[in-house]
């Protein structure tokens, strides 16, 4: 069963003029696609269908685009469903702003967790 949740995760966000990149802080760990995000400080960049998180020495690629929504968001966050006990994340809604980061849907194992 898939619940939605949106978890009121207040982000350091930063965009920096004519480019795609935004500055996150996870604060609890998380999964997009197959990918498990840990919770920490994130660079996020969106380039050609492609999102990339980087913190430290962890970079993590996944398919996702950003999109215009209809309405302002007010803060930043970050819309998760669960799939199989998982936090699974939709999407990230850039606060201040209509834009949100959408990553593609992918099957999540079911075996061991």
């Amino acid at each position: 069963m898939k619940k939605l949740m949106v978890f009121a995760i207040l982000f350091a966000f930063a965009a920096f003029a004519a480019s795609n990149v935004f500055h996150v802080t996870f604060q609890s760990d998380a999964w997009i696609g197959a990918n498990q995000v840990k919770a920490g400080d994130y660079k996020v960049t969106v380039d050609d269908g492609k999102v990339t998180l980087k913190s430290g020495k962890t970079v993590i690629e996944v398919p996702g685009k950003m999109e215009t929504s209809d309405h302002k968001f007010a803060t930043t966050g970050v819309v998760v469903i669960t799939v199989g006990n998982r936090p699974q994340v939709e999407e990230i809604q850039i606060g201040g702003g209509s834009t949100r980061i959408v990553f593609e849907k992918a099957s999540i194992p079911t075996g061991g967790e």
